[in-house]
């Protein structure tokens, strides 16, 4: 599960430095255009280097889903981290979902197949943390 989640995150990172090359296009299909042409009259250069930053992100918590599962060198704080990859994805999932049923817009399915995808992230994360140190009952 770890490994799986670390994979899906890395991919995620990928897709993010890829679709750089359409920005505009990638924007608009994720539904953040509008947040990222105001992000750009402050300065052009800050839906790249926003998206450049998100990216990383999703990179380290793949590398941290790898190294649960020992698939990569051991990370620092391995244990917390993946409890806190998942409590975010968890909080991010289920709290966008909870708002997006609240209110009735034309992208409603686009936002809650992203909250459901961040769900199963999160999943992922928690189960096999739960799994890898329930299961060895060691204190890591």
């Amino acid at each position: 599960m770890l490994k799986l989640g670390g994979c899906i995150n890395i991919l995620i990172a990928i897709g993010h430095i890829i679709g750089l090359f359409w920005a505009d296009k990638m924007f608009e299909i994720t539904g953040i255009g509008k947040e990222m042409k105001e992000l750009a009259q402050a300065h052009s250069s800050l839906p790249y280097l926003l998206t450049i930053f998100v990216a990383i992100a999703f990179f380290v918590f793949g590398l941290y889903g790898l190294s649960a599962d020992n698939k990569f060198r051991r990370l620092p704080f391995l244990k917390p981290v993946i409890f806190l990859i998942a409590g975010i994805y968890l909080l991010r999932g289920i709290g966008e979902l909870i708002f997006d049923l609240e209110k009735q817009q034309t992208n409603q399915f686009l936002e809650i197949t992203y909250s459901l995808i961040a769900v199963f992230i999160g999943l992922l994360f928690l189960i096999g943390g739960l799994r890898k140190w329930n299961l060895k009952h060691t204190n890591e």
